[in-house]
């Protein structure tokens, strides 16, 4: 496969590399929610916020590397396909930024700092107000599912070309270089 048909190597590792960060952040965020306060609840916490925070910087990396660099042409396909997957690239993009700083001003609000990996404190988002943060509580983690089935559609679509339409989508964004 041509590297013009090919996402570039920095938007492949970009691209795998918040994959599993926003997995693995749902999947601790789901499960944290319920435990009981805790030092393990504590530290399950501060890991979210860090790759919530991460998951940010990425994703900033990620949008000023797409507006710089062409993506490779889009494969035939109906329109109406060419817009669900457009529509749905966009939500991602506007998620991946909302749910991590949906969190942070949840954060804020409540009163409990960001010291991203324990070295770099974070300013406030927001003034400290429990009504708020209350409420930024619920927005994130709505905002949250919105992405899991964001991303549930994203590879929904992406199997289908493979396994139905075996069309080579998927080898433009593969980690092997063919």
């Amino acid at each position: 496969m041509s590297t013009a048909t090919r996402y570039t190597p920095v938007a492949v590792v970009l691209h795998w590399l918040l994959a599993l960060a926003i997995v693995g952040t749902f999947g601790v965020g789901f499960y944290m929610a319920d435990l009981p306060f805790s030092l393990q609840r504590v530290k399950l916490y501060n890991w979210h916020k860090w790759a919530g925070v991460t998951i940010l910087a990425l994703s900033a990396l990620r949008l000023l590397w797409r507006l710089s660099h062409r993506p490779p042409a889009d494969l035939p396909m109906p329109a109406w396909q060419a817009r669900v997957a457009h529509a749905v690239h966009v939500l991602l993009y506007i998620v991946f930024f909302a749910v991590p700083l949906s969190g942070w001003a949840m954060t804020s609000a409540k009163g409990y700092p960001i010291v991203w990996f324990g070295v770099l404190p974070l300013p406030d988002f927001v003034p400290k107000d429990h009504d708020l943060g209350e409420l930024l509580e619920e927005v994130h983690g709505w905002l949250a599912y919105g992405l899991a089935a964001l991303v549930l559609a994203h590879v929904a679509g992406a199997l289908k070309h493979h396994f139905v339409d075996r069309d080579g989508l998927m080898a433009r964004m593969s980690l092997r270089r063919r």
